[in-house]
């Protein structure tokens, strides 16, 4: 297990970007699996393969590329690991970019999942504001936690395997119609 973990490492460091994305395209997928067994109790005959596959494309495309990169600009504009800096990257990071990224998750998954403009844009009216509050109260705790305890290369991958419960949330309400 050491050594997997030590390979993981090294590639994160190599190719962050890459690593990023693959990890939360297949988080991402987790999360949808999760949500289609789990919650909405599919079974294997009723689960929805395509649904999956365009969740982890979504984790792939938007949500690592979007997540890292945000990371690492966080990093720059808010220097230093101390409780405080943790807090105030907290704050920016709820109070700026999670609500930009949520309707932006929300819509890109509409368009994925084929809506219309108008339609796209009634599902994230619908479904905003929801999980908007469900985001604030995950999110906040979690966050300052990994901004103060997590180097920057592992952020995603730690709000990744945290965000499997969300990831689930997000799904379910993303695809719900």
């Amino acid at each position: 297990m050491a050594a997997l973990w030590r390979g993981c490492g090294r590639v994160l460091a190599r190719r962050p970007g890459a690593a990023q994305a693959l990890t939360a395209g297949a988080l991402m997928g987790a999360g949808d699996v999760i949500a289609q067994q789990l919650v909405e109790q599919r079974g294997l005959r009723g689960h929805h393969c395509p649904r999956t596959l365009k969740m982890m494309a979504i984790g792939f495309c938007f949500v690592g590329p979007v997540v890292g990169n945000w990371y690492r600009i966080l990093d720059r504009l808010i220097l230093g690991n101390t409780k405080v800096v943790a807090v105030k990257k907290m704050v920016l990071d709820q109070g700026a970019f999670a609500p930009c990224f949520l309707g932006c998750f929300l819509g890109v998954t509409g368009a994925v999942n084929g809506l219309s403009v108008q339609d796209n844009w009634s599902k994230i009216r619908q479904d905003y504001m929801d999980a908007l509050m469900t985001n604030y109260c995950i999110w906040p705790p979690v966050q300052i936690a990994n901004f103060y305890f997590v180097p920057l290369q592992h952020r995603l991958a730690v709000v990744q395997c945290v965000a499997i419960v969300w990831n689930c949330y997000l799904s379910w309400k993303a695809n719900r119609m």
